[in-house]
């Protein structure tokens, strides 16, 4: 077991993000997400296939419509959805898929607020896919004193371990 900070760095190394689940009916921690990626200068993509614009921007249906194929998809959806998006990035050849998950990356700790599905995380790992399998960007972004908080807290009890 290691934790997940390589994959961390891997994910934010990289350049074009989608985000997956954004909402305009209430604030999500999704929204955040696109948000901090957004100032932290990525070229960042919403998806969701109820909207077509998202605080201003293109907000696609899904990856396959984003134009310019992201390097990396972090998705904050119920976890049947995470199993479709896994599927558009192994069709589109994306291979760092980041699922959001409120309680770190322990399966099962969450079942109601996560966006972790185990079939979604086999198929990354037998696809090619690097995932991080729970967690939240908004710990690792210039976090807010709550998302820092739980970093440190997530680390001390082992919630930020993947197999």
């Amino acid at each position: 077991m290691s934790t997940i900070d390589p994959l961390v760095q891997d994910f934010l190394a990289q350049e074009k993000i989608a985000v997956v689940g954004v909402s305009d009916k209430r604030e999500t921690g999704c929204n955040l997400a696109y948000r901090k990626f957004k100032d932290a200068g990525y070229t960042v993509s919403a998806v969701n296939p109820r909207l077509t614009t998202f605080e201003g921007d293109p907000c696609y249906p899904n990856l396959q419509s984003i134009p310019e194929k992201p390097d990396a998809v972090f998705i904050l959806t119920n976890p049947q959805v995470t199993e479709q998006i896994v599927q558009q990035c192994m069709e589109l050849g994306i291979k760092r898929v980041w699922m959001h998950c409120l309680m770190g990356t322990k399966p099962g700790l969450a079942a109601g607020m996560t966006s972790v599905s185990q079939d979604a995380v086999r198929m990354c790992r037998e696809n090619g896919i690097q995932v991080i399998p729970g967690s939240c960007p908004n710990q690792f972004l210039k976090p807010d004193f709550g998302h820092a908080m739980m970093r440190v807290m997530f680390r001390v009890i082992g919630f930020h371990r993947v197999d």
